[in-house]
């Protein structure tokens, strides 16, 4: 049975290595629950298996690089995690913005005329705004959990999804482009004999493309970051 002293020294260990604080409390079971069978199975103190079960582990908390995600040094344990659960995130990204975008597309076929077409691709850029704006408005209660400042115990985000919601904002910013402008190529050069020139028809359908893989990703990632908070609220109280 190992005490709360030890406990925490467990997760004062994982605290050291900065680990988001839903992957600490994962980790931390893991560690306790092998540091009491090398316990009971090698009839060791405490001290003893913890130091046996560190060692064990050691590679995991060798620091390595992820500069896709993290600017500093991270445990390999994190990310091997982090690696695994964004490339989840980046596929169903990349295909939910194909649909979008031949969904986008379909307007061009829709519209009797250009001015047509531009008024319904307006709008449906505008839900990629109202969208994560609905989202942040109807989950007050985890505002301050997504501030890149604001961190467990001062030191620990609170979940893997934390440091990314800051580009939340950004994307947004950079939809509004999409809404106050016309997009005239597409529907010349599937509607019409006029010449379109090459380059800017290529922009056309890998720009709006990025931004909502852009968006799709921050949306995903922000869902579950709340998900990630709620499985957390027997540990945190999310509502002061």
């Amino acid at each position: 049975m190992i005490l709360k002293e030890e406990e925490q020294q467990v997760t004062d260990y994982l605290i050291f290595h900065r680990m988001p604080l839903d992957i600490l409390l994962e980790v931390k079971d893991h560690m306790i629950s092998q540091i009491s069978d090398i316990q009971l199975n090698e009839k060791l103190s405490f001290d003893d298996a913890f130091l046996k079960t560190r060692k064990l582990w050691e590679d995991e908390f060798k620091t390595t690089t992820y500069y896709l995600l993290y600017s500093g040094e991270i445990p390999m344990i994190l990310k091997k995690i982090v690696k695994a659960k964004y490339n989840k995130i980046i596929r169903k990204s990349l295909l939910l913005a194909i649909v979008a975008s031949l969904f986008s597309l379909s307007f061009v076929f829709l519209s009797k005329d250009q001015t047509m077409y531009n008024d319904l691709f307006r709008m449906y850029n505008l839900l990629f705004i109202l969208t994560p704006f609905l989202l942040w408005v109807f989950n007050k209660k985890i505002w301050k959990h997504v501030r890149r400042d604001f961190k467990y115990e001062g030191k620990l985000f609170f979940t893997i999804y934390q440091q990314n919601l800051a580009l939340f904002i950004s994307c947004i910013g950079l939809m509004f482009q999409f809404v106050t402008r016309e997009d005239k190529y597409l529907f010349r050069f599937f509607r019409t004999d006029d010449p379109v020139s090459a380059f800017p028809l290529t922009l056309t359908f890998i720009l709006p493309y990025c931004m909502y893989s852009m968006i799709i990703f921050m949306i995903i990632n922000f869902l579950e970051h709340k998900k990630t908070l709620n499985g957390l609220k027997d540990f945190l109280d999310i509502s002061k």
